[in-house]
This record gives structure tokens, C-alpha cells and sequence, in this order.
């Protein structure tokens, strides 16, 4: 559940950022949102194997 939370975390943060670009056209908050969203890319690989792994080890 840590690793959801800090995908919770990872999300939240990023929405100033798409504000910002969307809203304003500012295209560094594009840049930093486009970061924002390849960490949240990887939190959700990362949640994606342990759940594999622990529906794995359920059977």
C-alpha cells in the first residue's frame, strides 16, 4: 500500500504542473509535467509487479 500512496503523491503533484501548461501555455511546467508522468509510469509498473507477484504467491 506504500507504493499506491506514493503514486497518490506522485499524481497530486504533478497536477500544478498541468495546470500551468494547459491553462497557461507555460511550456516548463510542460516539461516538468511530462517527468512528473514518466515517475508515475514507473510507480505503476513497479505496483503492477508486486501485485502480480503477490497474487503469485496467494495460489
Amino acid at each position: 500500500m506504500k507504493k499506491f500512496e506514493k503514486l497518490k503523491g506522485l499524481v497530486a503533484s504533478a497536477e500544478n504542473d498541468a495546470k500551468s501548461f494547459y491553462d497557461k501555455g507555460n511550456k516548463a511546467a510542460g516539461t516538468r509535467l511530462r517527468n512528473a508522468l514518466q515517475q508515475i509510469k514507473g510507480a505503476a509498473t513497479d505496483i503492477r509487479k508486486e501485485v502480480t507477484e503477490k497474487k503469485s504467491k496467494a495460489k
